[in-house]
């Protein structure tokens, strides 16, 4: 009688399914990932995950502290600047593509995912001449270019932005959001409390400066340079400058800058902020538009495609955001002040941002798995 009153499972879940994920090179494809996984096992508590990465990126220290094994592939991304080192990249393609076809028939997944970077190539471009189903996730609104090629074979790609149809099959094309940090969807603190938790003042406007977890030069250098005009009208920053820039930054500190080489409580630092300085990663957009504060983002030029500006400009022609390309970076106080003493302004931009948010990204794309896998 007692196993009669326990709460069942559905038949899908007590399926032992196996998934394999790909996805490294930066946080930019590794954190959906392992987002991902999490929704996946939710749903599917018996299910084997196993991920596929690239030997020295940070996926083989990231995936593993989230309690998921990982096979490091020997394979590294198209040296653009060097054309000489790319000598040994077809050697390690032909390595990396064995070890993936031995690591199919090992694991016998019923379906690969891939969320982007040049590790997820081999794994899914194996799967997919075995006919086991493929999911990509394309976080950007300019595809990347292992994405463009496994997309034509791809049984569904879950996209972020709109118009992507010149990429991929329009018929597979479901346009979910990116998947998002689960803490970031939990309500955000007291503005007061998070402020003082930085050693900020509890009553003053506070400019929040992400420049990602390695800092950004650029950002941090027009910050240094403008912190009189920043800091005018009574303001306080809350920068974080990056663990590259600590010893040169860090000293800035005082009771009206609080200089962090990374911060680990992103819901308090967003609490604090009435306005955010930010790259345009793919999934720190997605954050702030569940955020919804008044947003100037700095697209750097420096990554494949210069996808970051293609990702910019997607918000700012919605009104979500002010686009400021590096090279306009002097505008950045001035735009920065207007920003906290234009409330109209600063209203509409967070509200048009907010429009964009898609706060149930990471389990639409779980439905989309599990549609595939019936």
């Amino acid at each position: 009688m007692t196993n009669l009153l326990k709460p069942r499972l559905p038949m899908s879940a007590q399926r032992n399914y196996s998934f394999m994920v790909s996805g490294g090179g930066t946080g930019g494809h590794i954190f959906p990932a392992l987002a991902i996984a999490d929704a996946l096992k939710k749903r599917y508590p018996n299910a084997a995950i196993h991920f596929v990465g690239a030997l020295g990126r940070m996926e083989m220290e990231k995936v593993p502290q989230h309690g998921y094994k990982i096979t490091g592939l020997p394979i590294s991304g198209l040296n653009r600047q060097q054309l000489v080192k790319n000598l040994s990249f077809p050697i390690k393609i032909v390595k990396s593509i064995t070890i993936c076809r031995f690591l199919l028939k090992d694991k016998k997944p019923d379906m690969v995912i891939g969320t982007g970077g040049f590790a997820s190539g081999p794994l899914l471009w194996q799967a997919q001449l075995s006919g086991i189903p493929t999911l990509i996730q394309e976080q950007n609104s300019y595809p990347g270019i292992t994405n463009k090629l496994l997309g034509k074979k791809a049984k569904a790609i879950c996209v972020a932005y709109d118009k992507l149809e010149r990429w991929f099959p329009a018929k597979n094309i479901i346009k979910t959001g990116n998947p998002i940090r689960e803490s970031v969807l939990q309500p955000l603190p007291e503005q007061p409390a998070a402020r003082a938790q930085f050693g900020l003042a509890a009553d003053k406007p506070t400019i929040l400066v992400l420049g990602g977890s390695l800092g950004a030069r650029a950002i941090n250098q027009a910050i240094h340079a403008q912190l009189p005009a920043l800091l005018a009208n009574d303001a306080q920053i809350l920068w974080q400058c990056g663990k590259l820039y600590e010893k040169e930054y860090a000293p800035l500190s005082n009771s009206q800058i609080s200089v962090k080489p990374f911060v680990t409580d992103m819901n308090a630092a967003y609490a604090a902020a009435d306005i955010i300085i930010s790259r345009a990663g793919a999934g720190t957009l997605s954050e702030l538009a569940v955020v919804g504060k008044p947003t100037i983002v700095v697209p750097s030029p420096n990554v494949a495609e210069d996808h970051q500006t293609h990702n910019a400009r997607a918000y700012a022609d919605k009104g979500a955001a002010i686009l400021l390309p590096e090279t306009n970076l002097g505008e950045l106080a001035t735009i920065a002040q207007r920003l906290l003493h234009n409330h109209d302004e600063s209203i509409q931009l967070a509200n048009n941002l907010k429009s964009l948010a898609r706060p149930n990204a990471t389990v639409s794309i779980v439905d989309q798995i599990e549609r595939l896998l019936k």
